[in-house]
């Protein structure tokens, strides 16, 4: 694991994990593969982490893409639950505390914290990438701007 706060020198941790993504997708341009390889990528270099994936747009509602974790739920409409809010709004989610977030839909019961970002390529939702954490307030402003970039790195090496 990569120590994500910022040291001031060189790289800090999400400048060292964007290098490595950077790598990990530079000879693929297929999504699936892609987006395993970066679900995985995530899953395993972030700590607290319970689930890490990929929500796709389907007809204006997310349908399950790969991912990390236990199981989850399968379709989610837009403007329901953290992922759903994302899709609609194309603003990224931020939350503490699920369990207080409205019309929040608990396919795990053990995550408490989440970071979903909407993936927009050519003006176009493509889905959302969805960080579960079973730490309250387990995702700060610097991990959402590590995850942004760490998102734009992959919509810029994958054909969507």
């Amino acid at each position: 694991m990569i120590d994500l706060k910022s040291s001031g020198q060189g790289l800090d941790g999400y400048g060292l994990l964007a290098a490595q993504l950077e790598s990990l997708l530079a000879d693929e341009r297929d999504f699936i593969a892609n987006a395993a390889q970066f679900s995985a990528f995530l899953f395993s270099q972030l700590d607290d982490l319970n689930w890490a994936g990929f929500y796709l747009n389907r007809n204006e509602e997310l349908v399950l893409g790969p991912f990390q974790g236990q199981i989850a739920c399968v379709r989610i409409p837009f403007g329901r639950g953290v992922c759903g809010t994302a899709a609609a709004t194309l603003q990224t989610q931020r939350v503490e505390d699920v369990h207080a977030f409205p019309g929040h839909i608990a396919c795990d019961s053990a995550s408490n914290s989440e970071l979903v970002v909407p993936l927009v390529k050519d003006g176009r939702l493509i889905g959302v990438l969805d960080l579960d954490s079973p730490e309250l307030a387990r995702f700060t402003e610097h991990d959402q701007a590590g995850i942004e970039q760490l998102a734009g790195i992959f919509l810029r090496l994958t054909d969507c």
